[in-house]
């Protein structure tokens, strides 16, 4: 594999580090490490998984789509996984993906409902200490949509450039 090869392919560990150091740079010192991890592994996961995989949860393109899958088609409604899912969707689209995704959805409405999906799963879940993460994810919904919306914005402000001359 040669050094761009190595450059643009990024395996799981390397998303997840890389959006871990980049929320704790964003949130700053005093931040729930266990929040702190899961918020970076919606984000790594979601980076690393297609609109159009077949396989799993693919990402969603946008809150319509959210809407459609959770809202409409609701019959899941006491499933801790999907609700899970659902609300980890509307964390990622309302948050890191907010600028692009404010033209055409109401984000405080997808926000509410995103940290409803959180304590939607919260309450269905069975092992109590992952219960408490997704609850205190559900209340600090809002803290953490602003944190992705703010990482997106800084990572689009930052200049990348690539050493393709090797």
């Amino acid at each position: 594999m040669g050094p761009l090869a190595e450059l643009l392919a990024t395996d799981q560990r390397q998303a997840l580090e890389f959006f871990v150091l980049q929320l704790q740079e964003i949130s700053g010192p005093v931040v729930d490490q266990q929040e702190l991890l899961y918020n970076a592994s919606v984000l790594a996961h979601h980076a690393l998984v297609s609109t159009a995989a077949d396989f799993d949860l693919a990402s969603p393109a946008t809150l319509g789509a959210v809407f459609d899958h959770f809202v409409v088609d609701g019959g899941v409604r006491d499933d801790a996984v999907i609700m899970e899912a659902a609300g980890a969707q509307c964390l990622l689209l309302a948050g890191f993906f907010e600028d692009q995704m404010r033209r055409r959805h109401n984000i405080r409405w997808y926000a509410h409902l995103g940290a409803s999906f959180f304590g939607r799963a919260a309450a269905a879940e069975a092992v109590a200490e992952k219960a408490r993460l997704l609850g205190s994810i559900g209340v600090n919904f809002e803290r953490w949509r602003r944190r992705h919306a703010l990482l997106s914005r800084t990572l689009r402000t930052q200049p990348y450039l690539l050493d393709c001359r090797q």
